[in-house]
């Protein structure tokens, strides 16, 4: 039988990997809302994507979650000169 020989981690290890939020990437994020608004059968547009990343801001878990949405919707809103 074969043992593994790895060090136990201690509760608070354990404990802090599991309280930290690991947030999807931007294109992640973006590509579930693009999956979301077709499989509704609504018109993908601009309109669609910040009211789909609005909704996740207003529901958003933590500031670092917050921020990731702030992100995507300054990104809407970008000009590019």
């Amino acid at each position: 039988m074969h043992q593994n020989n790895l060090v136990p981690q201690t509760e608070e290890q354990i404990a802090h990997y599991f309280n930290t939020i690991h947030l999807p990437t931007q294109q992640e994020t973006l590509g579930q809302i693009v999956t979301e608004i077709l499989r509704a059968g609504k018109s993908l547009n601009r309109k669609a994507i910040c009211s789909r990343l609005l909704f996740r801001l207003e529901h958003a878990s933590g500031q670092e979650e917050e921020r990731h949405y702030q992100q995507l919707i300054g990104l809407l809103f970008a000009r590019d000169i």
